[in-house]
């Protein structure tokens, strides 16, 4: 326990209504060689390394592991392992490259994909039930953007799958292998902010267990923020209502910029009027996009990649057919995904679980109908900045590769970059364990098991509980649930598939007129224990902070490039805006813009480096 001047009542404060309160904390002290935020694919990986070399490890969750929303990915695992055509890493290395546009910075690009294949027999190892060829290999689907050859030799399968639910395979089997390695697991904690000293290095976070209302000091000499994107920022999304932003909120109150957050990815099928995944699987099984007039019109967009084009390019190719009127239904407002002229066998065998998720959600007998499918939110490609390493980075004028000692990223709260403005799909949870072991190894060989913290400053924390109190006892005019509401329209309507100067500026000054109202918050539960109303608004406070950066550097970034495409800049300008994003936010909620160079150089010569040029599918 701490000094009793930690135990002791705050000193009465104002709040809004002239109401005043006085509470007290009880906070736990703990020492870790490292620990993980987050139980994803991501966290799990690094926890796993880091407990087998050694370090004490702790991994702090706010959810039970296997609801992390790895659990939720579809369609697999990208890795060259040749097991269905010849293949090469170097193909799916510039697969990557080609998918960001050119704004992944190639030595990360290289290092992911020459990992793919050992990281996928690592994971067989591990026990991930990979679905099987006849011959007993794994199984690998099509999926966008892949191809052959350099893009010269057709469309590549590279995508090992486990049916349609290879996430939940790799997410059930981490967590028994962590548990098996004796990763210590506090489970129902949320992670509040890093702890900083006057040098800048990270020397833990501070956490509160939602079972009892106690304040958790988990003092490390490594960190891993593995908690995830902010896809929750927006009206409709794929994402978990539990994706808020966590760790990059904590990154960005610690003074740590993130990078590249204009870019997010809308996955061209979600359930229309949901926004439930039906994984691109179900194209590279071969199923068909189709608008009003029952035509593929992939083909129009994307002559040779057809259905399986970048997501980026078949998003806007199905907004496109919306705006045009060739939508569907009475508002025709949304296009069809059809599955029907897949065999039963073939659907039964490879894609159960997106015809169970048609059935509940949209009321469809995929062996019957199409399903109504619309573009919705589904990955953030910008994140913490890290080097491939893992290391997270905090640009200065002297060294753009800047790390901060002890702190680590990884999985989609990360931005490596490996996607840069686009993210290739079944790269996701390549990337997550690539870059989760890539931090462990990292750590264990900086780091021997044992050794002494220094002592913390006696404030260590103290702004985080005042934050906390503010939050309990907020008596302004606006519930979390119409702030969230708000910001989350305003993505919506303001950062969408299609962006333009008029609704940037707008989107910008409404959240700066939401910083404002964030003043005037209401929460309604004053006690400490299982108290949902402070989650949800310590949830919000994430969400906005991300979320003002999005709408910022997207209206700043003056061309079309992956995911933002702006219809007054429609194309990439590699002479302006070849560079990766950055963003600050401040305590007052004011925005500060910066950038940083991409690395187009790869590691070696093992990888040709990939030059700029048009990109078409």
């Amino acid at each position: 326990m701490l000094s009793a001047a930690w135990r002791a009542s705050r000193m009465a404060r104002s709040v809004h209504r002239g109401t005043r309160a006085q509470s007290s904390y009880t906070i736990v002290d703990h020492e870790y060689d490292a620990v993980v935020v987050g139980a994803g694919g991501a966290g799990l990986r690094a926890a796993v390394g880091l407990t087998e070399s050694g370090l004490k490890t702790a991994c702090v969750t706010k959810l039970f592991p296997t609801r992390s929303h790895t659990v939720a990915a579809q369609g697999g695992i990208n890795a060259a392992l040749g097991n269905m055509t010849e293949d090469k890493w170097q193909w799916h290395a510039y697969d990557t490259v080609k998918g960001s546009d050119w704004l992944g910075d190639q030595d990360a690009i290289q290092f992911m994909c020459k990992e793919a294949p050992k990281t996928v027999l690592e994971l067989e190892h591990y026990g991930v039930p990979f679905s099987r060829r006849e011959d007993g290999k794994i199984y690998q689907r099509a999926f966008g953007g892949q191809s052959l050859h350099f893009g010269e030799g057709g469309q590549a399968t590279r995508c090992a799958a486990a049916s349609d639910r290879t996430g939940h395979a790799i997410l059930h089997t981490l967590y028994g292998q962590a548990k098996k390695a004796q990763c210590e697991f506090f489970i129902e904690y949320f992670a509040l902010d890093l702890i900083m000293d006057d040098d800048g290095v990270c020397r833990g976070i501070l956490a509160l267990e939602l079972d009892t209302g106690d304040i958790h000091r988990f003092k490390a000499h490594n960190t891993v923020l593995a908690t995830g994107g902010y896809g929750r920022a927006y009206f409709s999304a794929t994402s978990a209502h539990t994706c808020t932003g966590d760790g990059n909120a904590m990154a960005t109150r610690a003074g740590i910029p993130m990078q590249d957050a204009e870019f997010v990815q809308f996955h061209p099928t979600g359930i229309y009027g949901v926004g439930c995944l039906m994984t691109e699987g179900c194209r590279g099984e071969g199923g068909r996009l189709l608008n009003s007039e029952g035509e593929r019109y992939m083909e129009r967009y994307a002559p040779t990649a057809k259905d399986l084009a970048s997501r980026d390019v078949v998003s806007r190719a199905s907004t496109i057919e919306i705006m045009e009127g060739r939508g569907v239904g009475e508002a025709k407002d949304h296009v069809l995904l059809d599955l029907t002229h897949l065999s039963e066998d073939l659907i039964n065998e490879r894609l159960p679980g997106i015809k169970e998720t048609a059935w509940i959600f949209a009321g469809v007998d995929v062996h019957k109908d199409p399903v109504p499918v619309l573009p919705t939110v589904h990955y953030n490609m910008g994140g913490i900045p890290t080097n491939y390493h893992g290391e997270v980075i905090r640009p200065t004028e002297a060294n753009q590769h800047a790390t901060v000692p002890g702190l680590y990223a990884a999985g989609e709260a990360a931005c490596v970059s490996v996607h840069g403005a686009n993210r290739l799909g079944a790269n996701s949870l390549l990337d997550i364990v690539v870059f989760g072991r890539a931090c462990a190894n990292r750590i264990a060989e900086k780091t021997k098991p044992g050794v002494p913290h220094p002592d913390l400053a006696a404030s260590a924390g103290e702004k985080t509980i005042q934050n906390i109190d503010a939050l309990r006892f907020a008596d302004g005019k606006y519930p979390v649930a119409t702030l969230r509401e708000n910001l989350q329209r305003t993505m919506q309507n303001h950062a969408a598939v299609f962006r333009v100067e008029k609704t940037l500026k707008e989107g910008v000054d409404k959240f700066d007129q939401l910083t404002e109202d964030m003043k005037e918050l209401k929460t309604y539960d004053r006690g400490i224990v299982w108290n949902q109303d402070l989650v949800e608004a310590l949830e919000l406070q994430n969400l906005h902070n991300q979320a003002i950066q999005t709408m910022y550097t997207a209206h700043n970034r003056k061309e079309s490039r992956g995911a933002h495409a702006r219809d007054d800049y429609p194309d990439r300008d590699d002479e302006n805006w070849m560079f990766h994003s950055l963003s600050w936010m401040d305590d007052s909620g004011k925005v500060t813009l910066g950038s940083r160079e991409v690395t187009m150089n790869p590691m070696d010569d093992e990888m040709p480096h990939v030059p700029p040029k048009q990109r078409v599918y």
